[in-house]
């Protein structure tokens, strides 16, 4: 991780999501509490169309916080609409370009599909190809600083080790004690590939079972810490990473104080609750 990591490792297991987070003042208030909150890392994306409003938010309050560029750790994405090696280039400069930086830390292709082929159509796998070539390079350009993929599975993963002069830094998928992929994570331990989760809460689909869950409920009660610091914790505490993701600044704060440690007994119960259920989009159909 040495290689990938520009700030603190520590700030880069724990990302702030800017998902579904619209409007300048909204963004905003986010930024602000996450900064504020001790949050090094802000994850973005092509598709959730806020790239611009991060920036502005940025340029009011890393210097209110003591911060500059360098300080912060920055993700963003390639839309499915961009794939192939032309546009994936257009659309990273395009992101830079609304970000105000000339750098991201880290570029991942969304989705392993393109937009406007079906899943089963063999060209994804050419256009997702092309795409990664074209980040290599900008890698190796020092555009961009680290590259990887997110929603990729097994199949993709291994689709990459035919074409791919570098292998992704980071894989992007929902990982959490209702979807657990331990074939998947067990690839990524082999390849040197860094596990970052989302949905971590459940939270894609409305009054998340997960936060509800009666063995998580019981834990939080024991450790006296809110059903998403228990489950953030359970992710981190394996070293993966997570990207919670609140409007509210409380919240966001809750979410970054996780200074403490799970017993054994209650990780692996986290782990076993013999659940799979996976609550947002999936990618095994995407040839």
């Amino acid at each position: 991780m040495a290689d990938l990591i520009t700030v603190s490792e520590d700030s880069f297991i724990k990302s702030v999501g800017m998902y579904r987070v619209k409007g300048q003042e909204c963004v905003s208030t986010v930024i602000e509490a996450a900064l504020e909150a001790g949050y090094r890392s802000i994850d973005t994306a092509t598709g959730y169309r806020n790239e611009d409003l991060v920036a502005k938010s940025l340029s009011l309050f890393l210097p209110r916080n003591g911060l500059k560029r360098e300080d912060i750790f920055i993700t963003s994405k390639l839309a499915p609409k961009d794939q192939g090696q032309e546009k994936s280039v257009k659309a990273v400069y395009l992101s830079l370009q609304k970000l105000s930086t000339v750098y991201l830390d880290l570029y991942l292709i969304h989705w392993p599909g393109t937009q406007g082929l079906s899943p089963e159509d063999s060209r994804n796998l050419e256009f997702r190809r092309q795409s990664w070539k074209a980040l290599e390079e900008l890698y190796e350009e020092k555009k961009l600083r680290s590259i990887g993929v997110s929603n990729y599975t097994i199949k993709h993963l291994t689709e990459m080790l035919t074409y791919a002069k570098t292998m992704p830094h980071v894989l992007q998928v929902e990982y959490h004690p209702h979807y657990i992929q331990e074939d998947l994570r067990s690839f990524c331990k082999e390849h040197g590939i860094h596990l970052q989760a989302y949905s971590s809460l459940g939270t894609t689909v409305c009054n998340s079972p997960l936060l509800s869950d009666p063995v998580v409920l019981e834990i939080s009660e024991k450790y006296n810490k809110t059903p998403a610091q228990i489950l953030l914790k359970w992710a981190i505490q394996q070293e993966i990473g997570v990207l919670p993701k609140s409007q509210n600044p409380d919240h966001i704060k809750e979410n970054m104080m996780l200074d403490f440690i799970m017993e054994d007994k209650d990780m692996k119960s986290l782990s076993s609750l013999g659940i799979r259920t996976k609550y947002a989009w999936d990618p095994s159909q995407v040839a």
